[in-house]
């Protein structure tokens, strides 16, 4: 693969013959050239049809000085914070700053501004006017752009259109969006006049300026000051999240109007593999090497994505409001191509670290009228009980890794993307399940059941945890079948809404009974967009309307935390003051059922001796050990 970067400074321009581009793009990671990164992506393919794209990465925010140093773009800024939103690259879930990026070089935090997509927007525009067209994308902007709560400031802010003063927001994967945009830039058609292209959201002065058929959501003064109301519009987001029935839908910011329009429809199976095939370099820029490269291209490295979309409508997961329910899958050609020029690599060891993507045991459509009806706006496909309409069937998932393990140079090939457990005991054939057992697993399957309370669980939309066990009783088998020692590493979550502290204790039990400690537990996150997240602020599941309860407290986020690592000896203190406030203090104990062990009072010790006063020297002992005595007065003379 002797691909070149795209030009990073104005002298790789120069280098190239280039007076003039097309596009400046902005992103807040790195520049990593890899298919797995939204702007490498966004960028090759406009390079693809035939644009001059110019790539700002990190650039210094705090002037405009970095966005005027390639000149004046002919066509536009495309603006994106990167893979992540800035605020979750920059913050824990306790609002603690992190101290690594792994999206930057060195792992060095604090290379973006926090809200990077509204700072490099202002940026933008101070650096070149009013003239010249500012689009932001990404997840950061896909995920903001209705009114929604952000946890970091604890409060509903507006759509992020109206605080970046970007002149079009592109959201989901962008990839048609972009392109359209682009061809009618050349045209030399307004930004203003493009009112009618999917996958777009802009602001208008009026309702009428909309093009499509549309909903109305509460406005943002409404959500901002009704919870009930928020949850309303959250419901009416997700369900016209859809690219086959989905309307635009429009919501009023203080006289203006946000209009959203209905998603692009997903990229079909010729044009995924075109885009996975862009000349891409597969590794980040050698400006970085100095400073050790930059570390999130290595879980990629050596993968492939195979499909996009999740229908498997975790709660608490973005990527249904992102990239969307409806599921599509590259051909095996094309990934078989993708694979044998991997082997080529002088660093390849002969290992496929992963075939996977959202979720990676998803190849087609949840059923078969999905194509014509799109996603059912209320229900799910996999929770709280499988759909009897799903189609959950394995087989070309199973052939195209066969296929894969077979290409000369390959040594394994593993699946380490999340896998859908529910889904894969549905399917009455057991090939894939006992293929993946005997050749696929690095030791290690990642799988989530995230909790084991029923209740908690329809909150995440998640199935129920008598699934999880069947699936492990199954694993068992097949590892014992094959002399395997292979393990689980089951994602769990505390705090999320719908927990109550009780819960908390019940999942730790229900851990300790079968010998389970967890390594690393997720403390549920606020991300912006999320139907959780919508439950944590309003305290209402918007799907039905009722009350949730939510743990709000960070003092009681981290018990339900501490509960669920109850061996940690720093989690001591907080499991059993959890276990008093629970009511639970039978699991302070020394029984095999308890948690913790309790306090041992601390042993009184006597009081100190006062130091005694120090003696006086005695006088000399004779040889035989008797002290001489002192001559009292008159004595020790001759008599006379």
């Amino acid at each position: 693969m002797n691909f070149e970067f795209l030009p990073v400074s104005k002298e790789d321009m120069q280098e190239r013959g280039w007076w003039w581009y097309d596009f400046l793009l902005v992103t807040g990671d790195a520049y990593v050239d890899h298919p797995s990164f939204g702007p490498a992506v966004i960028a090759r393919v406009l390079e693809a049809d035939g644009y001059r794209v110019a790539v700002l990465a990190q650039p210094d925010w705090h002037s405009a000085a970095d966005f005027l140093a390639f000149g004046r773009p002919r066509l536009g800024v495309l603006i994106g914070a990167g893979n992540l939103d800035s605020m979750v690259a920059h913050y824990t879930a306790a609002k603690k700053r992190r101290s690594e990026d792994f999206y930057s070089p060195g792992k060095k935090a604090g290379k973006r501004p926090d809200r990077a997509t509204i700072v490099y927007a202002n940026r933008a525009r101070e650096a070149f006017g009013s003239e010249v067209p500012i689009i932001i994308g990404g997840l950061e902007a896909s995920l903001r752009r209705f009114a929604h709560y952000d946890y970091w400031d604890d409060k509903v802010r507006r759509s992020i259109l109206f605080d970046s003063g970007a002149d079009l927001l592109v959201y989901g994967m962008a990839e048609e969006a972009e392109r359209e945009i682009a061809r009618r830039l050349k045209k030399k058609i307004p930004v203003s006049e493009m009112h009618d292209i999917r996958g777009t959201a802009f602001i208008a002065a009026s309702p009428s300026e909309c093009a499509f058929e549309s909903v109305s959501v509460p406005s943002y003064a409404e959500v901002r000051e009704n919870k009930r109301l928020y949850a309303d519009a959250t419901r009416i987001e997700y369900r016209e999240h859809d690219p086959v029935r989905g309307k635009a839908i429009i919501q009023e910011h203080d006289g203006r109007y946000l209009i959203v329009n209905p998603p692009m429809m997903p990229l079909e199976t010729k044009e995924l593999d075109r885009v996975a095939e862009l000349p891409y370099v597969r590794t980040y820029h050698p400006m970085y090497e100095a400073e050790g490269g930059v570390p999130a291209i290595e879980e990629v490295r050596f993968s492939v994505i195979h499909n996009r979309g999740c229908f498997g409508g975790c709660n608490f997961c973005a990527l249904a409001f992102h990239q969307g329910r409806m599921v599509t899958s590259r051909s095996h050609e094309s990934l078989i191509r993708e694979v044998t020029e991997l082997t080529k690599l002088p660093d390849f060891k002969g290992y496929i670290n992963d075939v996977g993507g959202p979720s990676a045991n998803f190849r087609h459509h949840s059923c078969k009228k999905q194509a014509k009806f799109g996603m059912c706006p209320d229900k799910r496909c996999l929770a709280p009980t499988p759909c009897p309409n799903l189609d959950a069937d394995h087989s070309d998932y199973l052939a195209l890794l066969r296929k894969l393990r077979s290409i000369p140079g390959v040594k394994k090939v593993f699946v380490r993307s999340g896998i859908r457990y529910d889904y894969m005991l549905e399917d009455k054939n057991d090939d894939f399940f006992t293929e993946l057992v005997r050749y696929h697993i690095s030791g290690q399957l990642k799988v989530a059941p995230e909790h084991c309370i029923d209740g908690v669980l329809d909150y995440m939309g998640k199935p129920h945890i008598e699934v999880y066990e069947r699936f492990m009783d199954k694993y068992r088998r097949l590892n014992d079948r094959y002399s395997k020692e292979q393990y689980v590493v089951p994602y769990l979550m505390s705090s999320h809404p719908g927990s109550t502290l009780g819960d908390a204790v019940a999942l730790a039990e229900y851990l300790n009974k079968k010998g389970r400690q967890p390594e690393q537990v997720q403390d549920f996150y606020p991300t912006p967009g999320t139907v959780s997240t919508c439950m944590y602020y309003t305290e209402i599941d918007p799907m039905t309307m009722k009350q949730v309860y939510v743990a709000k407290s960070f003092h009681e986020k981290a018990m339900q935390r501490a509960l669920l690592q109850w061996k940690r000896p720093d989690k001591r203190k907080l499991v059993i003051e959890a276990l008093k406030e629970a009511g639970r203090e039978d699991l302070i104990g020394y029984g095999p059922e308890c948690l913790v062990r309790p306090d041992v009072p601390k042993r009184k010790t006597p009081p100190a001796k006062k130091p005694e006063e120090p003696k006086k020297p005695s006088a000399p002992k004779s040889k035989k050990g008797w002290a001489k005595a002192k001559p009292k007065p008159g004595r020790g003379k001759k008599r006379g």
